[in-house]
């Protein structure tokens, strides 16, 4: 059934956003010299970011779906030099974006489906892509392009 693949793409996005969240965290503590600070504040408020997208999917779920939100983590990526940190980031963004722009045109052909929760499933899931194209730009920044 349509419902069950939709849950299932949204729990593959609830855990890019867990690895995603635990990743900035270990990379925000990874970062060091003179303009480290605010590169640091950066990458923890997107961290933020990730876990409040985190707390969406499940209630897009669990509330309006009636399924059961993973507790599983995508893969995470290692990075050493800030230089990576960001490559390896800036990456997981656009996979995000990518990832999430199918769940979109998923839940637009369930319009019909999904009658009486097809409006909050739409606004929150475009707000999330919204946020991820907001890191793309803002990291992207720090590397200096």
């Amino acid at each position: 059934m349509a419902k069950e693949e939709l849950i299932r793409m949204l729990n593959k996005a609830l855990e890019l956003e867990h690895a995603a969240r635990i990743q900035y965290l270990a990379h925000a503590e990874l970062v060091a010299g003179v303009n480290a600070e605010p590169i640091i504040a950066r990458l923890k408020e997107i961290a933020e970011d990730e876990k409040k997208h985190e707390e969406m999917f499940r209630e897009l779920i669990s509330s309006y779906l009636g399924g059961v939100p993973s507790m599983g983590m995508a893969e995470t990526h290692p990075a050493k030099t800030l230089s990576e940190i960001l490559e390896v980031n800036v990456k997981d963004e656009m996979h995000a974006v990518d990832v999430y722009t199918g769940i979109y045109e998923k839940l637009r052909e369930m319009r019909n489906e999904l009658k009486y929760e097809y409006f909050q499933l739409e606004h929150k899931l475009r707000h999330i892509i919204m946020d991820e194209q907001e890191h793309i730009a803002e990291l992207r920044l720090l590397q200096g392009r």
